[in-house]
């Protein structure tokens, strides 16, 4: 190991809260590749878990992030910048809704703004309560702890936030049972990525969408993983064919300059008037820079659509890999969010795929899951390939 390595472990075990445990110290990225202090390089399909969308140290946005740092990099929300409006219109226009923008600095925050937009609409008429679903997560806030669907990540932070209740997903009828007088809105992703990479079925979208309108209850996506392109679309709702009331986005929206948003249709963004929400760093020039410069490249660089046929080839060759070992249940996902099923644990497999330096992720516990850049190169696709076939080939033989 490097002397840099060892620093950095020292540094991180006397001086650092330890929420994580890394092993790994990577010092450069280019496009959907790593290298690490001893100058080993690894193929990373995990981008950041979602977020560096077009790979690492993309050229337009360190290009709009340099120019940016050399003119202006902050100044408070009690005055304008000009690229933050701009980057708002962007976002709405390409949404198709009728809608406003509000920015943040992390999807936690993001989801945090759903719930109060919904709180604030609903409390007009004594309602405050949000359905959200089994296995989804939504942060580690204590209101988007709340909302998560699974127990595991609120332990040891009760008293939960009241005001959420859970049903099962892609389950209309536990829904229609579980709404109630003080039911406000429903709080879902179109893709549960934390919880095992399970896309939502569309018709059950539909019926969510019709109930909403039916009980005037807010429908709320959380776009934090799946959104900013990272199933073939703009937007992951609109893959879907259903539009919420109100949508949040983190991750991807920067290219790993910390940002977030929500954004809501004007009826109910207008109800969060001077000093009812607010944030210090939200909308930053510097951030809306480098967010303005992703968008730009979906418009000009063909990212949306690689995305959606690069993902469609590794889905079926990761299926035709799938067949070859009993323990593999199947393959789901959207776009280039992507899980691989097992009938075991994933950490295990997930190690072997490391062990080959191609960086993947796990999804609930027997899900491996891939999120590699939306431009990624098929070429780099065959090469991950043959590594998660070798590593199942291992691993058959362990078990």
């Amino acid at each position: 190991m490097s002397e840099l390595y060892e620093k950095t472990v020292g540094r991180i075990e006397s001086s650092v809260m330890p929420t994580y445990a890394p092993k790994q110290l990577f010092v450069r990225g280019e496009g959907c590749r790593l290298w690490d202090s001893d100058g080993v390089e690894y193929l990373d399909f995990t981008s950041g878990i979602a977020v560096c969308n077009l790979g690492h140290c993309h050229p337009r946005v360190t290009a709009a992030l340099t120019g940016q740092a050399r003119t202006l990099v902050h100044v408070s929300n009690i005055y304008m910048n000009a690229l933050a409006p701009a980057l708002a219109e962007k976002l709405v226009q390409e949404s198709g809704m009728e809608a406003k923008v509000f920015f943040c600095n992390s999807g936690a925050e993001a989801n945090e703004g759903l719930i109060k937009i919904a709180r604030k609409y609903g409390n007009q008429t004594g309602r405050n309560e949000i359905i959200s679903m089994e296995n989804s997560f939504h942060g580690r806030t204590l209101a988007t702890l709340a909302a998560t669907g699974r127990k595991k990540y609120r332990q040891g932070f009760e008293p939960d936030v009241p005001g959420f209740t859970q049903v099962p997903f892609n389950d209309i009828e536990a829904l229609k049972n579980a709404v109630t007088d003080k039911t406000c809105a429903i709080m879902l992703e179109m893709v549960q990525g934390e919880g095992g990479v399970i896309p939502a079925d569309p018709e059950y979208l539909k019926q969510v969408r019709a109930l909403c309108d039916e009980k005037d209850l807010l429908m709320l996506c959380d776009e934090v993983q799946c959104g900013m392109g990272r199933l073939g679309t703009r937007f992951a709702f609109q893959s879907f064919g259903v539009t919420p009331d109100a949508v949040s986005m983190a991750k991807g929206i920067a290219n790993g300059v910390p940002m977030g948003a929500f954004m809501a249709k004007k009826k109910y963004a207008d109800l969060l008037t001077v000093g009812t929400h607010g944030t210090t760093f939200g909308g930053t020039a510097l951030a809306a820079a480098a967010a303005m410069a992703v968008q730009d490249a979906f418009d000009k660089e063909g990212v949306l659509e690689n995305c959606s046929a690069m993902g469609a080839y590794m889905m079926e060759q990761l299926a035709v890999i799938g067949k070859k070992y009993k323990f593999v249940q199947g393959v789901r996902g959207r776009g280039l969010m992507i899980g691989l099923a097992l009938d075991c644990e994933a950490a295990p497999v997930q190690k072997l795929i490391q062990k080959r330096n191609l960086l993947v992720l796990t999804a609930g516990e027997s899900v491996v899951r891939f999120v590699p850049p939306l431009n990624v190169k098929q070429c780099d696709i065959d090469k991950a390939l043959a590594i998660v076939d070798e590593a199942l080939a291992e691993f058959a033989q362990e078990k």
